[in-house]
Order: C-alpha cells, then structure tokens, then sequence
C-alpha cells in the first residue's frame, strides 16, 4: 500500500514533519545498516533484528497510542496536518513499505548465508537422521507444551499472546455431511501459540556448516498429532501485535498500592487490542475474515511474510557462542582527557582537581562506577544520593548502594519504575533497596523521572564536601558500552548546591527560588530553551555573531521548533544533529533557510545530548538528559546542566564539531522529510567516522575544534595528555 496522492499533499504542505513518520525513516536509517555490504553478515543480521524490535515497540505504543484515538472517539491531528483516520492510513502505508523493504534485505541475506559457516534449512532439506532428532524433539519437548484452542459456537474467543508465533489451524469434521456452498459452517477455527521459552531454531551441527531449522516447521510437519480423527483445511503461521500503550493516572494512594498498579498495567499489556498482524501469505481467506472481525482491523493490519515471522528471532544465530569471534571487537575505550595517567588514582581526589568530561563509550563508565564503590566502602562518606532510569540487569550500581547502605550511610533513590520495558527490573532492584534499607521513592506523582544525576557527601575534617555526577545517559554500566554520552563528574560548589536543592524539591517540599547550573523539567525547561534561542535571534538581528548547535535524539515540541524556525528567518545558522524522530522541516524557503538537519546512525546508538548557543562568542552549553518533546518538557523530571569549565566546553565542541564533519555516518534531512545518505566526494575527502574518531582524539584536536567562523577556542593549549589503553589506569 502506497500512500495516496492526496495525502502526500497534505503531508508535505505542512510546516511539521509527523513524529509517526519521521520515527519510521529513523527505522529505515537503521535497515541501512544491514544492507551496508561492508559489514559482516552476522553484524548486517544484528541491525535487521534491531529494526523488527523497534518496530514491535512502534506498534505496541505508537500505533497502540493512535488507536486509543480512534477507538474512543477522540479528535487528533497530527503534525501532518491530517485527522486520526486519514492519518491511520498514511501511517499504516507507510509501516506496510517499510516491512516490505525489510522482507527485502532479508531475502538478500540469506543469498549471503555461503559466504558464513550457517545455514537456514527446512525439513526437506534434512538429513534421514536429522530429521529423526527433529520428530524426537517435536515429541519429547514441544509437543506436552502445546495445546489447542478451539473456538466455535460453544467456546469463547481465547486470549492469544501477542508477539509470539501462532498457528491459526482450520478443520472439518469428515463425519459430518457438507452440502456444496455451506462448507464455511462446518469449519472450526483453533489456535496453537508455540512456546515462547523454546529456541527459535533447532540447530543441527555438521562438518563445516551449522544449520538453523526453524522450529515452526516442524511444528507445522506434526501438528496432525494435535487434530486426530479431523480434516485439517488449513495451517496458517501468524503473529500478533496489541496496544501497550498506557498513561498512569495520577494517584495519591500509598506506594505499595501505586506498585500494584504498575504490576497490573503490566499485565494488560498483554488484553490490549490488536493492532498489527504478521501473516503468512495465501492463508484461508475463512479464516482471515473472521480474525478481521473478531481483531476489528482491516488490510492495512495485516503485514504478509513468506520468509520469516519475527526477524528479532535472529538474535539467536547473532549470540550463538559458535560465532561469538566472528564479529569484530570495539576498540579498548580510552581515558578521559581530564583523567591522570597515574595507577590507582584516587576517584576523589582526582574529582577535586578539576571537572571531568566523560565521553562514553570512548570512555569507560568505570570511573562513575569507582565513585559509587569508593563512597560505599569508605567510613567518611556520610549519604548518597541518586536517580535511576534503567539499570543493568546484574548491576553493580545496586551493589554498590546495598553496601552503601549495609554500611550505615543514608542512601537516598528515586527510581522510576515506568522506564517503558524495564518495569519489573526496576521494581524488584528497587525493593532490594529498600529492604537493605535505602530511602527509595518510586518516581513522584504523574511524572517519569528522567534525569541522570548522582551526589555523594563526604566529611573531610571541617567541612563537607559534595562530589556530583551529571549524564546523559542511564547508570547501568552494560548500555554505556554501547550508547554514546556525555558524564560530568565535578565537585564544583555550585553544581554540588543546585542537585542538592533538585534532591531536596523531589524527595521533600522545596520549591527552591533558582538554580544557577540546572534548567529542570517540567519546571521551565521549555520556557528557558526558548530565551536561549531568542537570544541568538536578537544577536543576529543586531548584525552580532550568533549560532546554534543541538544533538539530541528527538526534536518533536513545537513551540521550540517554531522558535528555531524564527531564529533562522533572523539569520541564525543553526546545525542540528538528530538521531530519531525530528518534526522541524529544513531547507524550507522563507521558513528554514538556515537550518541543517543530520542524523548519526553507526556502530553506537547516539544518545548525547548538548545544547550550544554561540552567545556572542560566550558559548552556552548544556548537557543533560532531556530532548526537545513534549513529553520531556512537560511529562518528565529532567535536567540539563550548564558547562562551565573552558577544557569541558571545549571538549563538548569538538564533540559537536566531529559530529558535523562525519561523512560515513551521516544523514541530511531533506525538505521533503526524506533524508540522503552523506557520501564521500571521490579525490576530495578522507571517510570521517566518529565513532572510530573519537577513539583518538588528542588534547590539540579538542583546542583546535570550532563550529562557527568567529568563535574563539575557550583556552590556549594545555600540555598534551597522551592517550592509552583503559586497562591500564584504574578508572
């Protein structure tokens, strides 16, 4: 399905990009990845698993949230410019093109799989014996966890799991008589979900090859074993995806109870309605009719594969131990510029010396991970106190405050145990805590607690002193490996007394007058965002040097980007770097003349966030854990951090810099919405990788970077630090 004509009109007249729409070509950014031939199959393999994941939590809650519109009755209109049911088809045309390419770059792969030592197979393609292990594992394993679900006249609809692998099986009763034209009413409709705790694959291992039988087939093979003494008229594979969007209401009952409620949402994820369905091509036209029905969907829901159902499946052959140095390993990560080269240096010393920026995954997270370790351990550590979005699943950041507290310290946690996917993880690390014996808040009111900060209080002989952690990125020490961010670890006073009062305003009563470093959500990030592009509007009007600089995941709020959009009818250049979804247009004349947009979609999945404002040659920069949406602004407890230290401002413009100069990458969003891949201009340039770069950055880059023609490097040129590998310095 195409989108219509009229439509597409609609759609490109408008001055907005649609959040729905522009998330999909973030998802096509992705796909790239797996057709990209200079990537090993199994990495190309990888990326296509990641595109069928995204796309399961689109549909679970996007698509979810878009039919809570059209099934209640709401009026919505999208920034396309279109109301709920036009833009349902616009949206769900668009997801159609996208699983077609996807089937697409799946076809291609398995043309590749001779290239690696493994194959996909089917029954027929099975040895005698093999075959034999197949039947024995259909018996013996799958066939005492199957069970048939029938529904007719006498037997509800059953409740069907979504995004697990279902056969949808017609039969007939041979026994009864069946007059020409009424067949339709002597079949029988029943459902058999193979397990989700089975591998996808049974694996069988011979000389030079191993090869992957997917387990539906044989499935399908013996399913007769199921249905003795009955016609079967057809067995058809599908798989199901329900709406899992859901808003918790505010509430003022006690925590145990607001915990239950959560527990309970969980559950229902699972009865929420159908929104997509994965489907065999050619299945009974009977029993399509009647799931369409019963589902209350149309074409637009169904999403035919001949290949493979389920492409996260793959995830199984990536893993698999017999591959595991097939993959390339990422280079060691480096210490942070601001890290001295002595073994062994003290994490709170070294915090006292200077400001730190950590850049991971250049930058091991272990230096954030040795602060949280050392504060538990050490007897002049009085509290610790901490936000968590999303932990590892063995964390030793838990560790770390179970000791804490085990030994006398007061440790204080806000948890947020709405982080989409990973609420029961949290919830259960988050009771841990609480029975050790920490002071743990389960997030505050209606809010998502998205802010990455940390402090620990230290005395030292007369005084107390704060050190403080600020990020872009979660406390779970597994991601850090793999999501770029930023972390700064200071014990600047200022910083230190602003994440006090932040601390104090969500565990008590505060309503502290000001902040100095921190703009907060939903307190005024929005508003203070906005002054902060005013000012370079008013700058370029008065013939001053002005600039604008932002990587971000999202850029989907309006009101800043009608601001950008001023901004540039100003003469303000502004350089915006967007991974995921962006809603401001570019290149449109009169309207964004002088705004670039590009996404960065590699090895790492871009996570940073940094806001710079040229200010007259007096950059503003911040850092911080937010993006420009409205669901950060006004739904979530976020924070941006002002950077103060010259080195640190500089080293976030280098950061910004590479990002701008990437050519391997890079992506450059069109006005249309459509974006074109960055591609090296033959004789003329070198490939520029960020993520191979920043592996070896030196001191002198950093000084010599710059976004705008007139700025000035924030401080001359220190003594070069050499770089070296992390192992050998205890960060």
């Amino acid at each position: 399905m195409k989108i219509n004509e009229k439509l597409a009109n609609v759609i490109d007249q408008s001055n907005y990009i649609s959040r729905d729409l522009s998330w999909l070509k973030f998802n096509a950014r992705v796909l790239d990845q797996a057709r990209n031939p200079e990537r090993h199959l199994l990495d190309r393999l990888k990326f296509l698993a990641i595109t069928a994941s995204n796309l399961d939590e689109f549909f679970t809650i996007r698509i979810g949230s878009l039919y809570n519109y059209l099934d209640y009755g709401k009026e919505r209109i999208d920034y396309s410019g279109l109301r709920e049911i036009p833009f349902r088809k616009a949206l769900m045309s668009a997801a159609q093109q996208f699983s077609k390419e996807q089937l697409a770059v799946f076809e291609e792969l398995k043309e590749s799989f001779h290239e690696v030592d493994f194959r996909f197979v089917g029954l027929s393609d099975l040895t005698d014996e093999e075959r034999e292990k197949a039947v024995d594992y259909f018996d013996r394993t799958i066939y005492p966890m199957l069970t048939p679900m029938v529904y007719d006249y006498t037997h509800t609809f059953p409740v069907l799991l979504a995004k697990v692998l279902i056969f949808c099986v017609v039969t007939q009763d041979p026994n009864r008589p069946v007059k020409a034209g009424d067949d339709d009413e002597h079949h029988r409709l029943s459902f058999v979900q193979i397990p989700a705790n089975l591998p996808r694959f049974m694996q069988f291992e011979r000389k030079d090859v191993t090869c992957f039988l997917p387990i539906e087939e044989i499935v399908r093979q013996e399913i007769k074993k199921l249905y003795r003494n009955v016609d079967i008229v057809a067995v058809n594979l599908l798989r199901i995806t329900r709406n899992g969007d859901f808003t918790l209401e505010e509430s003022d009952d006690l925590e145990t109870d607001f915990i239950d409620e959560i527990k309970q949402k969980i559950k229902n994820r699972r009865l929420g309605r159908v929104v997509r369905v994965e489907i065999e091509p050619d299945a009974s036209e009977w029993m399509v009719n009647l799931l369409k029905k019963k589902w209350e969907i149309d074409d637009y829901n169904l999403f035919e594969n001949n290949l493979l159902i389920d492409y996260t499946s793959l995830w199984q052959i990536v893993r698999n131990p017999e591959f595991r140095d097939e993959l390339p390993a990422p280079p060691a990560p480096v210490p942070a510029l601001g890290i001295r080269r002595e073994k062994n240096t003290d994490i709170f010393e070294m915090m006292k010396e200077r400001d730190i920026l950590l850049h991971h995954p250049y930058n091991n997270f272990e230096p954030v991970i040795a602060l949280l370790e050392r504060a538990a351990e050490d007897p002049h550590v009085l509290a610790i106190k901490l936000t968590i979005y999303r932990l590892a699943k063995r964390s030793r950041v838990t560790e770390a405050l179970l000791k804490a507290a085990e030994n006398g310290k007061h440790v204080s946690v806000l948890f947020e145990v709405k982080a989409r996917f990973d609420e029961e993880n949290n919830i259960r690390e988050a009771q841990r805590l609480q029975k050790a014996g920490c002071f743990v808040i389960y997030g505050i009111s209606s809010f998502k607690t998205h802010t990455k900060l940390l402090l620990v209080v230290r005395s030292e002989g007369q005084k107390v002193v704060r050190y403080a952690h600020l990020s872009s990125g979660n406390y779970n020490e597994e991601t850090s490996k793999l999501y770029t961010d930023i972390g700064l670890l200071t014990t600047d006073e200022v910083y230190t007394h602003d994440i006090s009062e932040f601390f104090n305003v969500i565990t008590g009563h505060s309503l502290p007058n000001d902040y100095e470093y921190l703009i907060t959500a939903p307190r005024d990030m929005r508003k203070q965002l906005i002054k902060l592009i005013q000012n370079e509007a008013e700058n370029a009007k008065q013939g001053l040097p002005s600039g604008i600089c932002i990587k971000i995941n999202s850029l989907e709020d309006q009101a800043v980007i009608d601001e950008l959009y001023k901004a540039s009818q100003a003469g303000v250049p502004i350089r915006l770097i967007v991974r995921g979804i962006c809603c401001l247009r570019p290149h449109r004349q009169g309207l964004s003349d002088n705004i670039t947009v590009r996404s960065i979609v590699g090895d790492f999945l871009e996570h940073t966030r940094l806001f710079y404002f040229h200010n007259n040659n007096d950059p503003k920069i911040y850092g911080g854990s937010a993006d420009v949406m409205v669901r950060s602004f006004d739904r979530r407890i976020e924070s941006l951090f002002l950077l103060v230290d010259k080195r640190v401002k500089q080293q976030t413009i280098q950061i910004l810099d590479y990002n701008l100069r990437d050519n391997v990458n890079a992506y450059e969003l069109q006005e249309d919405g459509s974006y074109t891949k960055c591609c090296l201009k033959e004789g003329v340039e070198e490939p520029f990788n960020i993520q191979k770069k920043f592996f070896e950055v030196t001191q002198k880059e950093v000084m010599q970077a710059k976004l705008f023609a007139e700025e000035t490097p924030q401080e001359p040129e220190p003594p070069e630090v050499q770089s070296q590998p992390a192992e050998e310095v205890h960060e």
